[in-house]
């Protein structure tokens, strides 16, 4: 094979990678990055793949969900990450108390639930639940061993449960009750 016909094949590959992968490296980035960095985190993941098209696995889909982690994981550090992400959870939740059409309490206590619980559990949870990864492809995004992986998401759950015991606590109060509560204040 010549060089060009190399170049042919290997621009081809990644095409056909980018418009498989896409859409889902896009919703990965915006559930650990928030919509404003989404497409930044995107090119980068995408910009590594041609670098190393070489080495990619067959099956590309967590590799490059692990190249956007990476790439999250390099551009926010703790303290400004963890606070755009919990901006990001708590404007879902608002939305989801203001839209009228989907006030569903259920919605909004999962949503807050969430929010109370650490990025790393979020993640876990998100990989499965969200992003419809086998517990062998959310450990290869993770990079840790499948048993590993399924030990951090029972206590994740574990976890999740609680939050939503609390959120449906809050949630079973009267709307007019809490707003009382908060004119209190």
């Amino acid at each position: 094979m010549t060089a060009t016909q190399a170049e042919v094949e290997a621009s081809r590959r990644f095409t056909a990678m980018y418009a498989a992968h896409h859409a889902r490296v896009y919703a990965y980035a915006v559930s650990r990055a928030g919509r404003e960095l989404a497409d930044d985190i995107v090119s980068e993941t995408f910009l590594v793949a041609w670098r190393k098209l070489a080495t990619i696995p067959a099956a590309p889909l967590p590799w490059l969900l692990g190249v956007a982690r990476n790439a999250v994981r390099e551009r926010y550090r703790d303290e400004v990450r963890q606070a755009s992400l919990a901006d990001e959870m708590r404007a879902w939740v608002d939305e989801a108390d203001a839209d009228v059409a989907d006030q569903v309490t259920e919605r909004a206590a999962v949503l807050a639930a969430l929010a109370r619980l650490t990025e790393d559990d979020r993640e876990l949870l998100t990989l499965l639940a969200w992003h419809d990864l086998s517990s062998r492809e959310a450990a290869q995004v993770i990079g840790c061993s499948t048993a590993t992986f399924f030990v951090r998401l029972h206590r994740a759950r574990k976890r999740l449960r609680e939050a939503l015991s609390g959120a449906h606590q809050v949630a079973s109060r009267s709307p007019i009750t809490l707003r009382t509560q908060e004119y209190s204040r």
